[in-house]
């Protein structure tokens, strides 16, 4: 399957910083990261396949097929080397995008994202997808978003909130369940430790999919990888506590660029 070329933004100055979205999400996702670090850094945030401006694909598609797109954005950019972070699936993009092309990363962001799972943490993941299947998208979003936001945030920002849904509504349900799929059956576990590049590991303390249990086990895996358990923090890290977030990320990266 070709390479689909994404709908992308380039934002500041600087070393190159590819922001990879989630599941149903937007790069709108990185805005406010984005606006903490463009002084610093060329911040390219696009999205995905199938969501938001970019282009249909023309059936089922896997993980490779979205490092593919990534490959085909770096080079369309004439980026040589950079950053590359990712949000929950993107945070599975990034690395499987390592793997392949370890000279073109600098370091890597490994967001609020998953591996090692027990076969009761597989379990209940697909079983989302599948009552997703069953009983469609919509019914089951308010699951999701209780899994994604703090109850304070929800009832503080319901705006925020249904913006949030709509990104998924507004996503093709064969799409979003397609990417469902990936971040679903995607294990990183066999092959973590291959990345020697520096990775910073962060997540919520009360992300429940994608929790400090496995965030710990993803950091121990990596050879040169730091641990931030963000206390407080679901799933949706940008979208509810940026301010949390931003002071870690533009240390660990500022660190990068001092020690390269």
């Amino acid at each position: 399957m070709a390479a689909i070329d994404c709908a992308y933004t380039v934002t500041g100055e600087g070393p190159a910083l590819f922001l990879i979205h989630g599941i149903g999400a937007r790069r709108a996702t990185f805005a406010r990261l984005i606006e903490g670090l463009k002084d610093r850094f060329t911040c390219i945030s696009y999205d995905l396949r199938g969501h938001g401006e970019s282009p249909l694909p023309g059936g089922r598609f896997g993980l490779e097929d979205l490092v593919d797109d990534l490959e085909a954005l770096r080079a369309r950019l004439g980026v040589e080397r950079a950053h590359f972070a990712g949000h929950s699936l993107g945070g599975m993009i990034g690395p499987a995008y390592a793997r392949r092309y370890p000279d073109r990363v600098r370091s890597l962001g490994l967001w609020s994202t998953a591996a090692f799972r027990t076969e009761d943490d597989s379990a209940k993941v697909k079983a989302v997808v599948a009552a997703m299947r069953e009983k469609g998208i919509g019914p089951v979003l308010d699951t999701l978003t209780a899994r994604w936001f703090t109850d304070d945030f929800v009832a503080a920002r319901p705006d925020v909130i249904e913006w949030r849904k709509r990104q998924v509504t507004d996503t093709p349900a064969d799409i979003f369940l397609n990417v469902f799929d990936i971040y679903a059956e995607t294990e990183m576990g066999p092959w973590l430790h291959e990345i020697s590049i520096p990775a910073q590991v962060l997540t919520g303390e009360l992300d429940g999919g994608c929790n400090p249990r496995l965030n710990t086990l993803i950091a121990g895996a990596m050879p040169q990888a730091e641990l931030v358990i963000l206390p407080g923090l679901k799933h949706a890290i940008f979208i509810e506590a940026t301010d949390q977030v931003l002071p870690h990320v533009r240390r660990f990266l500022l660190a990068r660029e001092a020690n390269d």
